[in-house]
């Protein structure tokens, strides 16, 4: 008999995921096991339909798996249906306020409608939206934000908490459910972080629907990832989450790069090169800020799944790469390059970079 053991990590992390309905959002599927998948969403006018197609393109090809587009006129809900035509991923559309833009939005070909009930309008509204997607069976994203939270919730719970946003958000659940509808996403998000993972625990005990996460306006590009990167992976480390956005005051781009890092980091996503460097000192000899930024922009297109070190001087920088599969040192002129933690050759410094790229190119276990 052969017996399996879990680390209590394992066991976390299969809980709650795992047991998520899945949910089909044009050919990707969410829940129940199934790889978190990445969203980010456009920002440029969905009216423009070549500027919002090439900017598809190049997320997909940074590694975006979802993407959200705003909707917010007619004319952007009818171009959904020519950027639909050129792009290889499902494409959500983004919707406040009109359900007609929400009924015109699955007519033009969205994979998947992001509303927020609460401010749809009358049940006869939400009803005349329901009844597209149910005829089509395309996903309704119910989205609560903690800024919009209903003001009677926040009255109950003296402010804005966990609770009430997962009261909030099993509310609009629940109407679309007595419609006699359940092909359902849930999405709750606050800029508060800990309010955020608080929520996300909460609502994985109440609901089998998988969860969007993300913590929302999170910020710029510098506090936007560190609050990210905490808040998801606080949330990811219980197991909770089928599909994730960093939100970002950024490039859209940045958000990808930021997800697929976080994925990696947790052990949630294989592929890709890994870039790990020391911190600078006293001992560094060479511009290592300058060259870590340059070889992690050099491995972007790169599709391996190893480990890369760069390390700031040729005193203990092989001992320090050991644990990665190459590096590089360098220092007064003369570089290293190290496999698993061996000299393999000195190069001059400023080869470093080429050679680097090189051996990745040519890979081989």
């Amino acid at each position: 008999m052969t017996y399996v053991f879990l680390t209590e990590r394992q066991i976390r992390m299969s809980t709650y995921r795992e047991h998520t309905k899945v949910i089909q959002i044009g050919d990707r599927k969410i829940g129940g096991g199934n790889p978190i998948l990445i969203q980010s969403m456009t920002n440029t006018k969905t009216e423009d339909v070549q500027a919002t197609t090439e900017q598809i393109l190049a997320l997909e090809k940074a590694g975006c798996d979802i993407i959200r587009c705003a909707v917010p006129t007619m004319e952007a809900a009818q171009a959904l249906k020519e950027i639909k035509k050129q792009i290889h991923i499902p494409l959500v559309a983004d919707i406040h306020f009109d359900y007609r833009l929400a009924i015109a939005a699955m007519e033009n070909g969205a994979d998947k409608i992001r509303i927020n009930p609460g401010n749809i309008g009358s049940i006869q509204r939400i009803k005349a939206v329901v009844d597209v997607a149910k005829e089509r069976n395309i996903p309704i994203r119910v989205g609560v934000n903690s800024g919009s939270l209903e003001k009677d919730l926040v009255e109950k719970y003296h402010g804005v908490t966990a609770e009430g946003l997962v009261e909030s958000a099993l509310d609009k659940v629940h109407i679309i459910e007595e419609l006699g509808y359940d092909n359902l996403v849930i999405s709750i998000k606050s800029s508060d972080v800990l309010m955020c993972a608080r929520a996300h625990e909460l609502i994985a005990q109440k609901t089998r629907y998988p969860l969007h996460v993300g913590i929302t306006e999170a910020g710029t590009l510098y506090s936007g990832n560190i609050k990210s990167a905490i808040g998801l992976g606080i949330i990811l480390y219980q197991g909770i989450g089928d599909t994730i956005r960093v939100s970002l005051t950024g490039a859209p781009l940045e958000e990808v790069k930021s997800a697929k890092r976080i994925l990696k980091t947790l052990g949630l996503r294989k592929g890709g090169v890994e870039v790990v460097s020391c911190p600078t000192c006293g001992r560094t000899r060479i511009d290592l800020i300058g060259l870590a930024n340059q070889v992690e922009t050099m491995v972007q297109d790169i599709p391996l799944d190893i480990k890369v070190a760069v390390m700031g001087c040729v005193v203990n920088g092989p001992g320090e790469a050991k644990e990665a599969d190459i590096g590089i040192a360098g220092g007064d002129g003369v570089g290293l390059l190290i496999k698993k933690g061996e000299v393999v050759r000195k190069i001059p410094e400023d080869q470093l970079l080429a050679v680097l790229r090189e051996e990745l190119m040519n890979w081989s276990e």
